[in-house]
């Protein structure tokens, strides 16, 4: 179920949506035949039961807007890959020339994958790096630096003694197992006085604050939480931890030092209220932004290699294509103010 936050970002998402076609109708002849004239492009969205990807939604509206691309109607395949397959499906048969998807199960896509690549449809996958298929680019951040930048501040934090539960993401993702793979190495290596209690959730709210409820009565003295992201995660842990007394202000006795990842605004407040002590901030912003631009570049035959970029990211060889691993700073209360952060840049 969303939470109420997220539900308030998508109405969000659909006014921007709505003021976005209104804008593009008023933009005259030249803009839609402009449009028109450039290749097809099939964009799926993964998901609407999460902050972070209702953010990602709204970045991808305006940009496809501002750009005058010509896209297919956007879909949304909700966490559920035989929608993806089916959505993907009606981009390929209404002329798509490249797709944009964000695979949450990245195991199974890799057939559809392959069924792309015999047609020469390129795939910009957006986040989730595929296990198998190829991908003419990954548009991505380092989820390994977000398991180990989460390890080392929680363990300083705390010292290097307590225990700490981790609200993993689904592990037949990538995302979720590079970033508890990590996490795990981190801290077994650098912070071996603090006890991990692995708490999988399948990025579902619901089955993460019922799993943290049962650690906190089995584990009164946790003093530490690690969410995979806060997007799914961050309303629920806090409602959880303000009924059961526990949400104690940063700095306060008897605070839970909590570290998520994301960067959405709901975050950020959380860290200014002392709620949580940071968060790894996912380019939500920059996700839409080369997704776009590596769709229009991959539907117009263009090519790219591995190495630096000029925007501050680097791209990395895969078995199975490439990978633009986009930079992702840690947000504490020292810098939750920063204009350049994309949090800081869009409604609640």
């Amino acid at each position: 179920m969303a939470t109420r936050s997220s539900r308030v970002a998508a109405t969000a998402a659909t006014v921007i949506v709505l003021a976005g076609l209104a804008t593009a109708c008023n933009r005259g002849s030249s803009a839609g035949s402009a449009a028109s004239g450039k290749p097809k492009i099939g964009i799926d969205l993964p998901r609407a039961d999460s902050d972070f990807w209702n953010s990602y939604a709204q970045y991808i509206k305006s940009g496809v807007s501002s750009q005058g691309l010509n896209t297919l109607p956007v879909t949304n395949s909700q966490n559920d890959v035989t929608k993806l397959v089916a959505n993907v499906q009606v981009f390929e048969n209404t002329g798509a020339k490249a797709v944009v998807m964000a695979p949450q199960d990245t195991g199974a896509i890799a057939s559809t994958l392959d069924t792309l690549a015999a047609k020469k449809i390129p795939v910009v996958s957006v986040d989730t790096r595929p296990d198998k298929g190829q991908v003419y680019m990954v548009v991505r951040a380092d989820n390994k630096a977000y398991g180990t930048k989460a390890c080392e501040f929680l363990g300083k934090q705390l010292a290097g003694k307590g225990k700490v539960a981790e609200l993993q993401g689904d592990l037949t993702s990538i995302n979720g197992r590079d970033r508890s793979e990590a996490f795990a190495s981190c801290m077994k290596s650098e912070f071996p006085g603090i006890q991990v209690i692995e708490l999988a959730t399948n990025w579902d709210g619901s089955v993460a604050s019922s799993k943290l409820q049962t650690t906190l009565a089995q584990n009164p003295d946790l003093n530490g939480i690690y969410m995979q992201a806060g997007g799914v995660f961050l309303q629920p842990t806090l409602a959880l931890l303000q009924q059961k007394g526990l949400l104690k202000p940063a700095g306060q006795p008897g605070h839970i030092s909590i570290v998520s990842n994301d960067g959405i605004p709901q975050e950020f407040d959380a860290i200014r209220k002392g709620q949580i002590d940071a968060t790894i901030s996912q380019p939500a912003d920059l996700y839409a932004k080369y997704a776009l631009y590596y769709a229009e570049s991959a539907a117009e035959g263009k090519t790219f290699q591995p190495g630096p970029t000029d925007h501050n990211s680097t791209i990395i060889s895969l078995p199975n294509g490439l990978e633009d691993q986009l930079p992702a700073p840690l947000v504490t209360k020292d810098n939750v103010d920063d204009k350049s952060l994309w949090g800081n840049n869009v409604g609640h």
